[in-house]
Order: C-alpha cells, then structure tokens, then sequence
C-alpha cells in the first residue's frame, strides 16, 4: 500500500486566529494618562503641604505675638487678687502681716480646687 504524502507545494495554512478588532487605547496612552494624572495629583498635594505650612507658621507667629496681651492680663488679674487679700486681711486681722522678707511680688503657688471631687 503506497504511503499518503503531502500534496506538492504543502498544506494550506491552518487559520487559528480570530479577527476580532483590538479594543480600547494603546497601553502606551494608558501609561500617559496615569502618569499625568499622577503628576496633577502630586502637584495638588505639594500646594497643599505648603498651606498647611504657612497656616502653622501663622499660628506659632499669632500665639508668639499674643504672649505679652496674655501675661499682662494674667499680671492684673494676680494683682487685683493680691490687694483683694490685703484689704481682706486688714479687715479681719486690723493690719497687714508680711509673710515674706521682702517687697518683691511672689505669684501664689496654691490652687483651686473644686469642691465635690467626681469621679
């Protein structure tokens, strides 16, 4: 029995692929996109540290500038409170009583304390 050989000139090609159209863009222009919107985003991101920068630099400067209007009052209000006491002691006691050796202002070291602890 003669053998079964190929025809002369070979097969035809054998068709395995589907033509079906490429969907969507290029990956190319995917990766564009993405990496400009990434660049839009940090952009936006490095505005935004910078506000909240200049924000605390401004909070700092305000609180630095607002120590002396502060402590000035605080000052008032202990010696308001001081000459409160010495007129309180003169009335009770007839006369003032030193309890330090010296004139010089010592801010009292006490404090307020509520009168029903809660817990």
């Amino acid at each position: 029995m003669p053998q079964d050989l190929p025809p002369t000139g070979g097969y035809e090609p054998v068709q395995y692929k589907r033509n079906i159209p490429v969907r969507g863009f290029r990956p190319a222009y995917y990766l564009l996109a993405m990496g400009a919107i990434m660049t839009y985003g940090f952009y936006k991101y490095g505005i935004g540290v910078n506000e909240k920068n200049e924000l605390a630099r401004e909070k700092m400067w305000s609180r630095i500038y607002l120590v002396p209007l502060l402590q000035a009052e605080e000052d008032r209000d202990q010696v308001r409170r001081l000459w409160a006491d010495q007129k309180r002691e003169k009335e009770l006691l007839g006369s003032e009583t030193r309890v330090y050796h010296s004139d010089r202002f010592v801010r009292p070291t006490f404090a307020v304390t509520p009168e029903k602890e809660t817990k």
